[in-house]
């Protein structure tokens, strides 16, 4: 009994256990396959009948087998070597071993699965238990042979079968569940069937390897294999906290193949072939925009209060008269004294021919014709702003805080624009405007997920930013209201403030600082 209290008897049997558990899945699994065509009151007692002669199969032919090797007397010659009964036995076994090995090996990295048979046709319990036994005999061999490969005692070998095929009996689905959620597990168990294969042909030919060396390596990949466990299961978990929307918005720019200029930045152009993209930027820039549409809130993608255009029922009619002739727009805000006193929506020919036919407009009564506003707060999604303006019937939407202060107004076009880029009116200027290679000058009033995208970079956009637009983002940077001339550098990007009117940024120069070193040189 002394080889009970052997470190290396613990060793390989706790291995052989896990050897024994992993080669048995096959065979669980075709059972599991078998049993399904019985009624599923019988599927439960056809698989333990299965992995019951599973395991009196092994024993039996363990006794066989280890009785075989035991036959050392010489048979036969070939050159200076002598092949006995029991090298004939371990090189036919490690020949096995490495077949059986690799061809299971070529079936999981080639993806070749066992495609489940919907039979709807109950078979009969007699037919599926000769066909589990059968199975046993055929699926033993392997399982048998690495015992023998492992280690020397009988009663180890016998000890790895009952426990491995307990373990199956009383954990076979989430057994096969989590063998088949780790394949590398099954991969890592198949490469040491190839290394125990090797050890067998090797003993078969007179050359002894040492099972220690097998322990060592064996131990040491399945430590390696934990680590990495381990490593990616906190990736998912890291992964997770993600939300699913956002991983689900990245994984499609990354098959329209968007790519922002920060994963690029360390790769070598030479290392990779040159491809042309299946979608261009533009293409990218607006699946970008719909993923992200949810996400945004309406103060960021509606025209703030500097840029609105309304009417003060306080002006002189003439003077209505003349902005009203110059303005694009088809409606507007109508006020008294100040945006925040808001008498209605008025549109612009009515407004005109209001002004020609009365000199006034009206603001209530049988002839006014200003609509109802209507109002919602800046803290509204966009998605619910989308649902307002299609029950608006063509109106605009005024947004205001928490204290009733109009903030900006919304409009189909502003919802557009969040999507596709900017559409200018007659009036304006693109908010964003390319000089040169690696050069922009910029709005300050600029919305930043759009400027996100011109300048192909992450790193403008913040989850829990109060600001949405470019002179925002600079103020938050900023220790003090920055003058004109005044520079930052932030992420390989220098931000040069060219303009400040009304106590805001109102012009922005941003150069690349690889473009900017360049026209130094």
């Amino acid at each position: 009994m002394e080889w009970l209290f052997d470190p290396a008897i613990w060793a390989g049997l706790l291995t052989l256990i896990v050897l024994e558990i992993v080669l048995g899945i096959d065979n669980l699994i075709f059972i599991a396959i078998l049993a399904d065509k019985l009624p599923p009151h019988q599927r439960d007692k056809a698989r333990l009948i299965g992995l019951s002669l599973a395991m009196l199969m092994r024993l039996g032919l363990l006794t066989i087998v280890s009785w075989l090797v035991t036959l050392t007397a010489p048979l036969f010659s070939v050159g200076p070597l002598d092949f006995s009964g029991r090298d004939l036995i371990l090189l036919g076994g490690g020949v096995f071993l490495l077949f059986k090995a690799t061809m299971e090996l070529h079936e999981r990295l080639e993806g070749v699965t066992h495609a489940l048979s919907e039979s709807k046709v109950y078979a009969g319990f007699g037919a599926v238990v000769a066909q589990i036994v059968v199975l046993d005999a055929v699926f033993s061999l392997d399982a048998v042979i690495t015992a023998v490969g492992m280690v020397d005692e009988l009663g180890v070998m016998m000890a790895a079968v009952v426990i491995s095929i307990g373990v199956m009996i009383l954990a076979s689905k989430p057994l096969t569940r989590f063998v088949n959620a780790h394949p590398t597990v099954v991969v890592l168990c198949l490469s040491f069937l190839l290394m125990i294969g090797l050890s067998l042909v090797a003993e078969g030919l007179g050359f002894h390897i040492p099972k220690g060396y097998l322990y060592a390596a064996i131990g040491f990949s399945i430590v390696i294999e934990t680590l990495n466990q381990f490593a990616r299961r906190n990736f998912i978990k890291n992964e997770a906290r993600v939300p699913f929307r956002d991983r689900t918005a990245e994984s499609v720019l990354r098959l329209m193949g968007g790519r922002r200029r920060t994963d690029a930045a360390g790769e070598v152009p030479h290392e990779a072939p040159v491809q042309q993209d299946a979608f261009a930027v533009e293409e990218r820039n607006m699946v970008s925009g719909v993923l992200a549409l949810a996400d945004r809130s309406i103060r960021s993608v509606m025209t703030p209060r500097s840029e609105i255009s309304w009417v003060n029922l306080d002006d002189a009619a003439d003077d209505i008269l003349r902005q009203l002739q110059e303005t694009p727009h088809g409606l507007l805000p109508v006020c008294r004294g100040e945006l925040d006193n808001v008498i209605g929506i008025g549109r612009t020919k009515d407004l005109i021919s209001d002004l020609l036919l009365r000199r006034r407009i009206d603001e209530a009564g049988a002839g006014a014709r200003l609509r109802k506003p209507i109002v919602m707060p800046d803290t509204a999604g966009v998605l619910k702003s989308m649902d307002t303006l299609k029950r608006s019937h063509g109106q605009l939407v005024l947004v205001t805080d928490e204290y009733g202060v109009v903030q900006g107004l919304l409009t189909p076009v502003d919802i557009l624009e969040a999507i596709a880029g900017e559409f200018p009116d007659e009036d304006e200027q693109l908010a964003i405007q390319s000089r040169a290679p690696g050069v922009w000058e910029v709005d300050g009033v600029a919305d930043l997920h759009l400027l996100q995208q011109a300048l192909e970079t992450d790193g403008l956009v913040g989850e829990d930013a109060e600001y949405t637009s470019l002179a925002g983002f600079l103020l938050a940077r900023f220790e003090s209201f920055p003058e004109v001339g005044q520079a930052i550098e932030l992420d390989g990007l220098r931000y040069e403030v060219l303009a400040v009117a009304d106590r805001r940024i109102a012009k922005v120069s941003i150069r690349r600082i690889e473009a900017a070193l360049a026209e130094g040189d």
